[in-house]
């Protein structure tokens, strides 16, 4: 009976059925996140051990009262804030690369290679920039949450104009997609550009990490202004996989299935644009965990958007907090952009899917 128990995720794979294998593999990556999330809190220049984190935490450990306020500050107010930080934008770029897969329908669509970032990038450089002049009313009337909010209308109107583009006749061009991305890309990053030119030293200094992507200003005052927006895109696209899994077998076939084709692209890109926008908002362009961790997992578990979703987030937040303490300790007590080290994983990865692509990608 024990056998049959563990053989019978691998049964129903064959069969077709990966629901036994996906509860597993849902099962390891949450594991593998709390490991990740253990890594990333004890990894970096200053040498703090668990041990003594967790020691004193828990009044265990005899330590002189200057040292432990030291390793409390820097556990709690440096590392656990990267941390919770790290986890909601890997996660919300990877649940936004698959939610972006499937309403474009080809794995090739990527926040960060269709230009979506870039424009959300756009908004909030916006906001850091003219947000003492021109946009200052509604610096003023949201606060804390003024630069995730332009970077989600950022995001937002990206994606509107990408997939405006992208698609005719209920098809999309794979094609069309990526050029149009790059277009949009070049088109914000020309706009960028005079926002950076017309900058302050403080606003530059603001901008600096952008672009290519770091967690190393993170504090709670950035997690509580983009938390509700990539919790909230993440929430709504995890209720999104019934829709998205009719939307594989085509937009008619999904409208004679009883889904409101445009009501799940409006909301899809609603969500897309939380979860993109607020992420660029506080840790800038990280680029390629939405097609790397997406891909990895639909040849795990199939493209059931069901468990694909939930397994996206998890393995999306496991290898940001990865790839942000490799970035800590490769170069330290200097700190590598962590976008150098998703863009040297993700790179190849992208190369190796357009060679078993090829036939699609021709004209």
């Amino acid at each position: 009976m024990t056998t049959l128990a563990i053989r019978q995720p691998f049964l129903s794979l064959r069969q077709g059925d990966r629901s036994g294998l996906a509860a597993l593999v849902l099962a390891g990556l949450a594991i593998l996140l709390v490991l990740a999330m253990a890594v990333s809190l004890f990894t970096g220049a200053s040498g703090i051990s668990a041990a003594d984190a967790f020691g004193i935490w828990l009044g265990l450990a005899e330590a002189d009262t200057d040292a432990a306020a030291r390793t409390m500050l820097i556990v709690n107010e440096i590392r656990l804030p990267r941390m919770v930080l790290g986890i909601l934008v890997g996660a919300g770029l990877a649940v936004a690369g698959v939610v972006m897969q499937g309403m474009f329908r080809n794995p090739l669509a990527d926040p960060g290679l269709v230009g979506v970032s870039a424009g959300a990038g756009l908004g909030a450089v916006l906001f850091i920039v003219l947000g003492g002049t021109a946009l200052a009313p509604l610096s003023a009337l949201f606060g804390i949450y003024a630069v995730p909010l332009g970077a989600f209308i950022g995001g937002a109107l990206t994606t509107v104009v990408l997939y405006r583009v992208a698609t005719a006749r209920g098809r999309t061009e794979i094609a069309t997609m990526l050029l149009a991305g790059i277009a949009i890309g070049a088109l914000s990053g020309a706009v960028t550009g005079v926002m950076v030119y017309i900058a302050n030293d403080q606003q530059l200094r603001d901008l600096n990490f952008w672009g290519l992507g770091s967690l190393a200003g993170a504090n709670w005052t950035k997690v509580l202004a983009s938390a509700p927006f990539m919790l909230g895109g993440m929430a709504v696209s995890l209720l999104l996989w019934r829709g998205l899994n009719a939307l594989t077998l085509g937009e008619a076939s999904a409208h004679h299935m009883g889904i409101d084709v445009q009501r799940l692209k409006n909301v899809a890109i609603g969500a897309v644009a939380a979860c993109v926008g607020a992420a660029v908002a506080v840790s800038g362009g990280i680029g390629f965990v939405g097609i790397v961790v997406p891909h990895l997992l639909r040849i795990l578990i199939g493209p059931d958007h069901r468990f694909l979703l939930p397994a996206s987030a998890l393995l999306g937040a496991a290898f940001l907090l990865c790839a942000d303490a490799i970035s800590r300790v490769i170069v330290a007590p200097a700190e590598l952009p962590i976008g150098i080290v998703t863009a040297a994983v993700g790179g190849p990865f992208f190369l190796y899917i357009l060679l078993r692509r090829r036939k699609d990608l021709a004209w």
